[in-house]
Parts: structure tokens; C-alpha cells; sequence
């Protein structure tokens, strides 16, 4: 909660009675607290049993920056059944035997988070969340005129996290989601989520931590693709051959001696004026993403480059 589609559910404690009232628990994912902290919790809003993503709010990293952590909380109704450890007295009387890593999880990276917690302090916590939030509905409300925003909630309102629709541009232009994030690499930026939670879609999620600087060039950006779909839907561009279909543009590509496209070498590198000044340049062109998943090609060294020869050495 918030829900993945950025949405605060304002029935949400109505959902929770009626499960209780048959008999049933309730499980948080706990991937959304960038828009809970210090405005709500999961026991206010009736959830029983909640993890919570400490890469998404609390500062650890993830992916290849480490390994995530998932610090699961309950009701207090629940505490007689968390699980117990053979070497150290935890859990409770009722609790099954240790689970994976329980009860310490990788737990050195519990004092970033302890860290992050201590420097912030509750105001500073709750401002995160405001900000998190404010800085979200600033992007919607600057993109609502140019892209469809796939939910918003009862008050029109976003939680810090929207999802934008690409999908109709398919049948307008040709263009898809994939082509909307490899073209905002050309405007210096990592794309957004791409096709989740729904397909064909970008769920754009700014966080506390950009200024209104890098909030503005983002939606300028995003402002600029529009406007390139738009060419192609007048049929001022190719559908085939655009800036869209052949992002991102390399410095190789832009250098290169021939030039085949309909459009400008300069048209392709700096779309918006400023970034002739600020360019961050992609440095791989356009990939066939699919094929690449649906084809595994191994780049590791042969096997046998590992052996080692046997070395006398001599014992004198």
C-alpha cells in the first residue's frame, strides 16, 4: 500500500475488515513505504503481516549493488508464531523451526538502514514521504496534457509513484514502450519502469531525493518525445525510420561518415537545446532486447583457460 498502480486505495481498511471477518490474514508487501512513513503504517491500515523492501525506502542497495533485505513485521496476535532458531532463543512458543537466514537475514546491512533512520529522525522521515509524494503529482500534473496516466485516485491525486500509457501510440504511430525508453537515453536518462505492473506502460516513481531542476528536465524530456510521436502521427517522420525507432544514437553513430536517416544527425544527439551544454552520451546503440532474452550467447573464457600447470619447485 499504496498500490503498485499508484494508487492510495481509500477502502483499503474496508478490504481488511472483511477479510478478518472471515477468518483471513492480511499480507503487506512493504515495497510501497516511500509513501507511508511517518503518514501511516501497516497496522493502522489493518495489514497482519508486512515486509518491508529496504532497498525502496531505507536506503540499502539492490540488484547488483547487493543483496536485498526484507524485515518482516506482524501483529501482535502473530507473535507466538514467528519462527525460532536452534542456537539463539527467538521467535515464539508456537513458531516452526529457522527459515532461510532467520533470524538475522544479511544482516550487516541493517546498520545503513539503522543509520539512515538515526540522521533522519521522524520529521525528517515524514518529509521524505511528502516529498516523495509532491514530487510524484508534479511530474503527472506536468505530463497529463501530453501522455494518458493510467489511474489516479479518488481526489485525481497520485500516490509517489504513476503509471503512464504508452499503448495507444502503437496504433497512432507505430511506437511502443521500448521505443519511449531508448529514446530518453538520447535526453540523458534511464528510462522508468517499462510494462509493469501493466504492459505497454512506464510507472514513473521520482522518489524524495531529485531537486525541481533534474523533476523539470525529465518532463521536458518526456514533453520532447511527445512531440516526436506527434510528427509521426502528421506524418512529418517516417514510421519506420524516426529518432524513436532508432534510439538510443551513440557518439559513434552521430560521428559516423554515412548517414542514412530521413532525419538529422542533430535532431538524433540533442533533441532539447540545453543538451548540446549537458550531454550524457549512451555509449550502446539500439539492441534486439528479445532476441537477446530468447538467445543466450556465453562470453566466458573456455574451460580449459583456468588450468594450471603443475610448477616443481625445488625444495633446496
Amino acid at each position: 500500500y499504496p498500490s503498485t498502480h499508484g494508487v492510495f486505495e481509500h477502502r483499503v481498511k474496508d478490504f481488511c475488515e472483511i477479510i478478518h471477518q472471515h477468518g483471513g490474514q492480511v499480507y503487506m508487501d512493504g515495497a510501497n513505504m516511500n509513501a507511508q512513513v511517518g503518514l501511516t503504517s501497516p497496522g493502522e491500515i489493518g495489514a497482519d503481516v508486512c515486509h518491508l523492501n529496504l532497498h525502496k525506502t531505507f536506503t540499502i542497495p539492490h540488484g547488483g549493488g547487493g543483496p536485498g533485505m526484507g524485515p518482516i513485521g506482524v501483529a501482535e496476535h502473530l507473535v507466538p508464531f514467528l519462527s525460532g532458531h536452534c542456537l539463539v532463543e527467538t521467535g515464539g512458543e508456537e513458531g516452526i523451526s529457522a527459515i532461510s537466514a532467520a533470524p538475522f537475514g544479511s544482516a550487516s546491512i541493517l546498520t545503513i538502514s539503522y543509520a539512515y533512520i538515526r540522521m533522519m529522525g521522524a520529521q525528517g522521515l515524514t518529509d521524505a514521504t511528502k516529498r516523495a509524494i509532491l514530487n510524484a503529482n508534479y511530474i503527472k500534473d506536468r505530463l497529463e496534457d501530453h501522455y494518458p496516466i493510467l489511474y489516479t485516485g479518488k481526489s485525481g491525486r497520485s500516490a509517489h509513484e504513476f503509471i503512464v500509457d504508452l499503448r495507444p501510440f502503437k496504433q497512432s504511430a507505430g511506437i511502443e514502450a521500448v521505443d519511449v525508453a531508448k529514446r530518453l537515453m538520447d535526453y540523458g536518462f534511464h528510462a522508468p519502469t517499462m510494462s509493469f505492473p501493466v504492459p505497454g506502460t512506464l510507472m514513473i516513481e521520482p522518489t524524495e531525493s531529485e531537486s525541481k531542476e533534474e523533476l523539470d528536465r525529465f518532463c521536458d524530456a518526456m514533453i520532447g518525445i511527445r512531440n516526436e510521436i506527434r510528427e509521426i502521427e502528421e506524418g512529418k517522420a517516417d514510421k519506420a525510420d524516426n529518432v524513436l525507432k532508432h534510439a538510443p544514437h551513440t557518439m559513434r553513430v552521430i560521428a559516423d561518415g554515412e548517414w542514412a536517416h530521413s532525419y538529422s544527425r542533430e535532431k538524433a544527439a540533442f533533441p532539447l537545446d540545453h543538451i548540446r551544454y549537458d550531454k550524457f552520451w549512451p555509449s550502446v546503440a539500439r539492441v534486439d532486447d528479445a532476441y537477446g532474452d530468447r538467445n543466450l550467447v556465453c562470453s566466458c573464457i573456455p574451460i580449459d583457460a583456468y588450468t594450471i600447470e603443475e610448477v616443481e619447485v625445488d625444495q633446496a
